[in-house]
């Protein structure tokens, strides 16, 4: 089901933090309001640095839509030094996150998103943020919203559909970083052990790390070695080739594609689950 129609525009200048944000708000606000992607299809949000034109898109926002929980580090020196007035909107607010580490050094899992089950909870905060900026669209948003949760839910009953053709015994995961823990949790994979330590792609494993890591994929039985399509498969390929198993470097976790494959979020997510499916199965 698409997004209702309406003649009518909000004038509203909405911009969202990445671009499967930018798709999953678009769902929402369908023909009143028209929403940007800040960072470019392709983009490592890990790693990514503002340009000057990003941050005058910034001030020239009304409306700014972010994950939250820590995902948007490149934006945490510009909203205080961008000029004009906005309205932030952080999708996932009021999710219970998954973290690792003691108190005093706790990281954060941001990658909510990779259960659409979660997604759920950003469109309800992006249908509210729209609201309360554009109150005559307010009814046009909750339809959209109920339509494109309706998709969502139809996309987590397809993903377990297919993620059942995986004996469970390899449903085994090794990521280039750790970035599939809701993944996983709510399709029943065990996560063995990341290339890069921590929730970012930005961090370096030291050699005993690798080693460790190594001996983890022996003893698993884990078939592959899965990296986002941004980062760098040097380290992945180094440790696949030592533990006899394949990489595979193709998924799309932080960007959606400019067309095929993964061109919207629910597309990124089918190519993503279907790859794996592949590999595992």
């Amino acid at each position: 089901m698409s997004p209702i129609t309406d003649s009518s525009n909000s004038g509203l200048a909405v911009l969202a933090s990445t671009t499967f944000l930018a798709d999953i708000a678009q769902n929402v606000a369908g023909a009143r309001t028209q929403v940007e992607a800040l960072l470019p299809f392709g983009a490592d949000p890990h790693s990514y640095q503002l340009t000057p034109q990003d941050v005058a898109k910034i001030a020239d926002s009304d409306l700014l839509i972010i994950n939250g929980a820590g995902f948007e580090r490149f934006l945490d020196n510009a909203l205080g030094a961008t000029g004009g007035e906005r309205t932030v909107v952080e999708a996932s607010a009021g999710l219970k996150a998954l973290t690792r580490g003691q108190a005093e050094k706790m990281e954060v899992d941001p990658h909510f998103w990779l259960d659409p089950n979660n997604v759920t909870v950003y469109v309800a905060n992006i249908r509210d943020g729209l609201s309360q900026l554009d109150p005559g669209g307010a009814e046009k948003y909750q339809a959209n919203a109920e339509a494109y949760i309706e998709q969502l839910h139809a996309l987590d009953a397809w993903i377990i559909e297919q993620v059942s053709a995986i004996p469970v015994e390899r449903r085994l995961l090794v990521t280039n970083h750790d970035s599939l823990g809701y993944f996983a949790r709510r399709y029943g994979f065990t996560l063995i052990g990341t290339v890069v330590p921590g929730f970012s792609s930005d961090a370096a494993p030291s050699a005993q790390q690798m080693a460790a890591l190594i001996d983890q994929i022996k003893a698993s039985g884990a078939p592959a070695v899965f990296l986002d399509a941004a980062e760098s498969s040097t380290l992945a390929d180094q440790i696949a080739s030592d533990a006899g198993v394949t990489v595979v470097t193709d998924l799309h976790i932080g960007s959606l594609t400019d067309g095929a494959p993964a061109g919207t979020y629910v597309d990124m997510m089918k190519y993503n689950v279907t790859q794996m499916v592949k590999a595992l199965k």
